[in-house]
C-alpha cells in the first residue's frame, strides 16, 4: 500500500480540525484541570508540526487544549469574591470609545500594572459606568488616565431563552469585573488623551462638529467604527434590513483601503522607476496594501472582520514576498489558524462564524470572476444570503426578509460611494483639519439617498422574521440543505433539500397538551415576569423593570424570551401592580406583541382594558384561571393591591402572588384555604421578610416556592429566613438569581422545575462558580 498523503500543516483540513477542537472545548459544561489541558496542547502541537500522520489529531488536541487554557486563564483573572463587597481605588487608562447616555457613561478601563495598584486588578480590563445627571460632569475621553474609586463585581448576567449571554461576552473580551464609579467627586484625571483611541475619539468629534446633518452619525460609524451615536431605532432598522454587517466596518471596507494603498504604491513605483531596484513593484504594492489594511483596522478598533481581512492580506503578502502562490481558500484557512492560535476565544463571537463561513461559501461557490460584473454581484449576494441564513437564525433568532433587497442597494452604493468618500474625508482631515469636510458632506448626501428606503423597509412589519429556538440538530441539517442547494445546476433533488431547513425555520414549540399548563419565570433581575402557556393561549404576568434611558427588562429579557419560546401574540397581559420592577417593561412588550386584553388593579397607573378583581375567572384549553385578590372596591395600595392569580389544572395548581404582604396573605387563608393550596407558589415580594407569612406558607402545601430576584440586589432578596420557612414547610425553594429562567410544567407525567442554567450548563456560568455564603454585591 502506498503512503497516505499527509495534510498540509496550515491547510484547510487542519484549520477545520483546529476549529473543531476549540469548539468542543468551549461546549463543555466545565473545564478539565489545567495540567491536562496543558498536556493536550503540548502533545497536539508536537503531533501537528512533527508527526505527519498524526497532524489532524494534533490540531484537534492543540485546539482543545489551547482554548481550555485561555478560558481557564480568563476566568481566573476575574474579580475574586472577597473584593465584591468593598470599594477599591485604582489608576488606569480609558480604552476604546466611551459610550455616553443621558444618565450615565459606559467605558472600559485598563488598570495600570504598577505595584501601587491592587494585586488582583493589575493590568485587568474593567467594564465601568459613571452615573451623573450632568453629562458635562462626566466628560470622559478615550486615552485619558484616571484615578477612580470603584465598586466592582465579577461579570454576572441574566440567563434566558434567546437572551444575550453577558457572561460569555465577558469571557471572550477578558473583562475581569464590572462596576461603577463610586464617588465621582474624588475622581481625578491624570493625563491628557493619547493613543489611537484618543485619535478616533477626536476625529469622530470633528465629523460631528463639521457635519450638522443627523446622518453624520452613520459617517462616523462607516469611517471610524464609532457607532455610539446610533439610536435604538437605527439598530432596529439595520437588523430588520440585514445591514448591520455594513454599518460597522467590515472586511470589505478593509479590502477597499488595502486596494487603494496598493494602487497608490504601484503608481509611485511607476513614476519613480529607480525604486524598483530596491524593491520590485509587485512586492511594494503588496506591502503597501498590508500597511493600509493594518492602519485602517487599528482606526476601526481591531474589530474581528477587520482582523480576519488583515490576516488574509498578510498571508497573500507573505506568499508574494516569498514568491509562493497561495489559493484564496488556503489564505482563509491560514487566517483562521493564526486567529485561533492568537485568541481561541474569538470563536465565541458571532462575527467569527459569519465572517469565515461567509467568505468560505463565496470561495467555494464563486471561485473565479466572470466578465459579467452584475452577474457576479447578484451571485455573491445570493450565496451570502442563502449560506448565512442558518447561522443568522441560530445566532440571533431572527432572519431579515428584506435583507436580500436592501443589500442589493446598500452593498454597491455604500461600499463603493459612501465608504470611500467617508475615508477620503477622514484621511484628508487627518492631514489638516478642515480639508475633509467636503468629502464628508458628499458622503452624507450619498447616504441620505438610500436611508429613507431602508427605513421604510425596516418598518414594514414583515421585514424581520423572529424564530423560536431550535433543537441542536437543526443547524447541521440546515447546513447540509444549504450545501445541497448551492451545488452546481443539474444536481437532482434540490427541492427536497429545503425539507432539511424545516427543523430550523419551523421548530417544534413543545407546547403543553390539553389540560396542561407551563410557567416560565423569566430572569429579569430584581423584578418579575412570568409567561403562562396552555395549548393555544399565552398569558404574561408582569414585564420586569425598566429605567428611563437605561436597562429595560421588557426589551432585553422578556421580548427575546418570548420570541425564543415561539410566542407570537399575548392573549392576556396582567400587570400585577404599578411598581416599576413589575410594570416597567410593559411598554416595550406592548410595542412588539399584539395583546388582546390588559388587566391591572383598579387605581393602578397602568392603562388596562379590564380591571383585575377577585372573582374574575376564565378557562383556556382545560385550564382554569381565577383572580383571588384584590376584592371589588379595594383601594389601590401598590404592593398590597397586587393581582393574585390562581392557575388550576387537573395535574396541579400554581399561585402567582405579586408583591402582597403578610396581612393580605393571612386574609387569603381566612377567605379560602383551599384557594391558596398550590404545587407551585411565587414567593410574594421577591422573598422579602414582609411576606411569606408562616400560616400562609403552611397552608399552600407547595412543592416549589419560586423567588424572582436579581443578583446582589440591595434588598438582599430572597431573605434567608424566608427561604428557610418555605423549606421547613416541605417546599423546594428556587430562585432566578441562581438558576436564570425557570420552566415548570403542570403536566400528566408530573411537575418538574428546570432552570436555564441547569438545562444549558456553560463553563463560564458565574452562578455555578459563585461560592456559597458569599456576601452579595450591594449598589
Amino acid at each position: 500500500m502506498g503512503n497516505a498523503v499527509a495534510a498540509p500543516p496550515f491547510g484547510i483540513a487542519v484549520a477545520l480540525t483546529l476549529v473543531s477542537g476549540v469548539t468542543a472545548c468551549l461546549l463543555l459544561p466545565g473545564l478539565p484541570p489545567w495540567p491536562l489541558l496543558a498536556t493536550m496542547f503540548v502533545m497536539g502541537f508536537v503531533f501537528w508540526l512533527r508527526a505527519r500522520r498524526l497532524r489532524i489529531l494534533g490540531a484537534l488536541l492543540c485546539g482543545f487544549g489551547l482554548a481550555g487554557l485561555h478560558a481557564s486563564a480568563s476566568l481566573a483573572q476575574q474579580l475574586p469574591p472577597a473584593m465584591e463587597h468593598g470599594e477599591v481605588i485604582v489608576e488606569g487608562r480609558i480604552v476604546e470609545l466611551p459610550q455616553g447616555e443621558p444618565r450615565r457613561t459606559r467605558f472600559r478601563f485598563r488598570v495600570d500594572r504598577s505595584a501601587s495598584q491592587p494585586e488582583a486588578l493589575r493590568g485587568k480590563l474593567l467594564q465601568l459606568a459613571w452615573y451623573d445627571q450632568d453629562p458635562a460632569a462626566r466628560d470622559l475621553q478615550a486615552g485619558t488616565r484616571w484615578r477612580l474609586t470603584l465598586k466592582l463585581r465579577a461579570p454576572r448576567g441574566l440567563r434566558n431563552p434567546g437572551g444575550f449571554d453577558s457572561e460569555k461576552y465577558a469571557l471572550a473580551q477578558r473583562v475581569a469585573a464590572t462596576g461603577y464609579v463610586r464617588d465621582t467627586l474624588l475622581a481625578r484625571r491624570l493625563s491628557a488623551p493619547h493613543g489611537i483611541d484618543a485619535w478616533r475619539d477626536a476625529m469622530s468629534q470633528r465629523i460631528a462638529n463639521s457635519i450638522p446633518q443627523a446622518s453624520s452619525r452613520f459617517i462616523r460609524a462607516l469611517a471610524l467604527g464609532d457607532t455610539r451615536a446610533l439610536e435604538d431605532d437605527d439598530w432596529e432598522t439595520l437588523r430588520a434590513t440585514g445591514l448591520t454587517h455594513l454599518i460597522a466596518i467590515s472586511g470589505f471596507h478593509v479590502g477597499l483601503v488595502a486596494g487603494f494603498f496598493a494602487l497608490l504604491a504601484s503608481a509611485i513605483w511607476r513614476l519613480v522607476p529607480l525604486l524598483a531596484r530596491r524593491l520590485p513593484r509587485p512586492q511594494a504594492s503588496a506591502m503597501a496594501a498590508l500597511i493600509g489594511a493594518s492602519g485602517y483596522a487599528a482606526i476601526a478598533g481591531f474589530a474581528l472582520p477587520t482582523v480576519r481581512t488583515v490576516l488574509m492580506i498578510g498571508v497573500i503578502v507573505a506568499a508574494r514576498l516569498w514568491r509562493r502562490p497561495q489559493r484564496p481558500a488556503e489564505s482563509l484557512a491560514l487566517a483562521a489558524i493564526v486567529l485561533l492560535v492568537v485568541d481561541p476565544l474569538a470563536l465565541l463571537a458571532p462575527g467569527f462564524w459569519l465572517s469565515f463561513v461567509g467568505v468560505g461559501w463565496l470561495l467555494w461557490c464563486l471561485p473565479h470572476a466572470s466578465q459579467n460584473v452584475m452577474r457576479d454581484f447578484l451571485g455573491a449576494q445570493g450565496v451570502a444570503t442563502l449560506g448565512l441564513l442558518p447561522l443568522t437564525v441560530v445566532l440571533f433568532g431572527q432572519a431579515s426578509l428584506a435583507g436580500p433587497l436592501a443589500n442589493l442597494v446598500a452593498v454597491p452604493w455604500w461600499s463603493l460611494v459612501v465608504v470611500p468618500l467617508s475615508l477620503i474625508g477622514t484621511g484628508l482631515d487627518a492631514l489638516h483639519a478642515g480639508w475633509g469636510v467636503w468629502s464628508w458632506q458628499l458622503a452624507v448626501h450619498a447616504f441620505d439617498l438610500t436611508w429613507p428606503l431602508f427605513d421604510r423597509l425596516g418598518s414594514s412589519g414583515i421585514a424581520l422574521w423572529c424564530l423560536p429556538e431550535a433543537r441542536w440538530f437543526a443547524l447541521p441539517l440546515a447546513l447540509v440543505g444549504t450545501f445541497w442547494l448551492l451545488l452546481p445546476r443539474g444536481v437532482p433533488g434540490k427541492a427536497l433539500a429545503m425539507l432539511l431547513w424545516l427543523p430550523l425555520l419551523w421548530p417544534q414549540r413543545d407546547l403543553p397538551r390539553h389540560g396542561e399548563a407551563e410557567l416560565v419565570f423569566i430572569d429579569v433581575g430584581q423584578g418579575l415576569s412570568i409567561l403562562v402557556r396552555t395549548k393555544q393561549h399565552a398569558l404574561l404576568y408582569d414585564m420586569g423593570p425598566a429605567v428611563k434611558d437605561g436597562f429595560d427588562a421588557g426589551e432585553r429579557a422578556v421580548i427575546p424570551a418570548l420570541h425564543a419560546l415561539g410566542v407570537r401574540s399575548i392573549d392576556t397581559a396582567i400587570v400585577s401592580h404599578g411598581d416599576n420592577d413589575h410594570a416597567g417593561g410593559f411598554d416595550a412588550v406592548r410595542r412588539m406583541f399584539p395583546i388582546n386584553k390588559v388587566m391591572a388593579p383598579e387605581g393602578s397607573p397602568t392603562v388596562a382594558t379590564h380591571p383585575c378583581v377577585a372573582g374574575n375567572t376564565w378557562r383556556w384549553d382545560g385550564v382554569t384561571f381565577r383572580v383571588l385578590h384584590p376584592p371589588p372596591h379595594f383601594p389601590y395600595l401598590k404592593n398590597e393591591s397586587s393581582c393574585v392569580l390562581r392557575i388550576e389544572t387537573v395535574h396541579g395548581a400554581a399561585l402567582l402572588t405579586g408583591d402582597i404582604g403578610d396581612v393580605i396573605e393571612r386574609d387569603l387563608v381566612r377567605l379560602g384555604a383551599r384557594d391558596v393550596q398550590a404545587d407551585v407558589v411565587l414567593m410574594a415580594h421577591h422573598g422579602s421578610s414582609g411576606s411569606s407569612d408562616a400560616a400562609f406558607v403552611a397552608t399552600t402545601g407547595a412543592r416549589y416556592a419560586i423567588a424572582s430576584a436579581g443578583y446582589g440586589n440591595r434588598f438582599r432578596h430572597p431573605k434567608t429566613e424566608v427561604v428557610s420557612r418555605w423549606q421547613r414547610a416541605g417546599a423546594e425553594a428556587i430562585s432566578t438569581l441562581d438558576q436564570g429562567a425557570l420552566r415548570i410544567r403542570l403536566a400528566a407525567d408530573g411537575i418538574e422545575a428546570e432552570g436555564h442554567r441547569q438545562a444549558h450548563p456553560r463553563l463560564w456560568d458565574a452562578a455555578r462558580r459563585q461560592k456559597p455564603g458569599q456576601k452579595p454585591f450591594m449598589p
